[in-house]
């Protein structure tokens, strides 16, 4: 009876928790359509969360397309079909690779520094003076880190997709011979509007579940600096285990239809 009370207690305690966060991600969203809109706030947090992932976004696509190519190149060869090269390549830059690394870099890199920095605010009650001052929180901390990320993550995914299949374009023409423009064509051929269109939205729904998962846990801490530190870890994990659960949702959605 301890087992079945014991398993009890921690379901009703995940759902709960996922109650919580349901409702603090649904009351972001709506605090990023509904007025009034902090202008700065939102430019600074795009800059910060698009502008500055940058290097390590095109860091991560150009060696996992450079790797990719070997591997593909290795794999089909055994079958000798290694002309298909290209167009496996691009393919799976373009719908998986490309916005799920991306998002785990921005998972790593953003989602950790928004649950320190409202972390920080919240212990030192910084968010309970915005509020006495009659000023949202949602609407001045949460609100402009989802939109800017949500919206950011998609320009992050389309500049991995390309600096990705540049790396391949690397391996392939000077490594293994293959010829550039054919290279290239074949992706073109290849590539269907839907396979990048699903690529973008994914890191949008990526984007979007790595803002909750770090102001959720950030705006909620407690307990000092030990506190703030537990919910930067918590924030990470739970990024990126959202990001690979929605993306096999997602995925198997797309596949179907």
């Amino acid at each position: 009876m301890n087992i079945f009370a014991v398993t009890g207690s921690v379901t009703i305690d995940a759902l709960r928790e996922t109650g919580r966060m349901a409702g603090f991600a649904g009351r972001g969203a709506f605090a990023s359509i509904l007025g009034p809109f902090y202008w700065r706030a939102f430019f600074s947090s795009l800059i910060r969360i698009g502008f500055t992932s940058l290097p390590v976004v095109g860091l991560t696509a150009i060696f996992t397309g450079a790797a990719l190519a070997l591997n593909i190149y290795d794999g089909s060869l055994r079958f000798n079909a290694e002309t298909f090269l290209p167009q496996i390549l691009g393919v799976s830059i373009v719908r998986e690779l490309g916005p799920v690394l991306a998002a785990l870099m921005v998972a790593g890199r953003c989602s950790s520094a928004m649950a320190a920095e409202l972390g920080t605010m919240r212990v030192t009650e910084q968010i309970d003076a915005m509020s006495t001052l009659s000023v949202d929180p949602f609407k001045y901390l949460v609100a402009p880190r989802i939109l800017a990320t949500t919206l950011a993550m998609p320009i992050l995914v389309l500049i991995a997709d390309i600096i990705g299949v540049y790396g391949g374009y690397l391996v392939a023409v000077y490594g293994l011979d293959f010829s550039g423009p054919v290279f290239i064509r074949n992706i073109s051929e290849f590539l269907q509007d839907r396979d990048v269109i699903s690529g973008l939205a994914k890191a949008g729904v990526f984007g979007f579940l790595i803002a909750v998962m770090g102001c959720y846990y950030g705006y909620r801490s407690g307990g000092g600096a030990q506190g703030v530190g537990a919910a930067t870890r918590t924030a990470v994990v739970a990024a990126a285990v959202a990001i690979l659960a929605s993306n096999y949702v997602m995925t198997s959605f797309l596949v179907e239809f």
